[in-house]
Order: C-alpha cells, then sequence, then structure tokens
C-alpha cells in the first residue's frame, strides 16, 4: 500500500505541473477527494521526492494567489448567463 501512495503522489504532481491544474481538478481526474490530493502533495511527496514537491508547490502557490479572479470571473459567467436567459 505504502508503494502505492508514493506512486499516486507522484502521479499527482506530475499531473498538476503538467497541466498547470488545480487541486480540485487533479482530484477530479483521478476520482479521489480534494484532501486526499493536498494530503498526499503537501505531507506525503516531500517525504521521498523533495524536488519534485518543490516543482509542484510553486504551481500550487500560483494557482493560490490566482483563486480570487477564477472566483470572479465565475460569479461574472454566472450573472451573465442568467440576465442572458431572463431577456
Amino acid at each position: 500500500m505504502k508503494g502505492n501512495i508514493e506512486e499516486r503522489a507522484c502521479r499527482l504532481a506530475l499531473y498538476i505541473i503538467e497541466n498547470k491544474a488545480t487541486v480540485r481538478g487533479a482530484a477530479q481526474k483521478f476520482g479521489i477527494s480534494k484532501s486526499t490530493v493536498h494530503k498526499d502533495l503537501s505531507e506525503r511527496l516531500p517525504a521521498f521526492n523533495r524536488s519534485l514537491y518543490l516543482q509542484v508547490k510553486s504551481v500550487l502557490d500560483e494557482n493560490k494567489a490566482e483563486r480570487h479572479i477564477r472566483g470572479g470571473i465565475a460569479t461574472r459567467k454566472k450573472y451573465r448567463g442568467d440576465q442572458d436567459q431572463a431577456l
């Protein structure tokens, strides 16, 4: 089981790095919860692959810095879509 967890953590990290994906997107792609992705990447990955952890951390930090922008865009689309349907 431990080998599988390490492999999963590496696969998650590579997916996020290659696709600039979010934790939510990676969780959906791999069919696991966001908390599992977060735990694999923040707690388990640094223990056995520090360099991969540092790469994925930079992508996740970038996503965290931009999340308020993505949220605003989603809200804008939601309400603009509602206006178009009402007219």
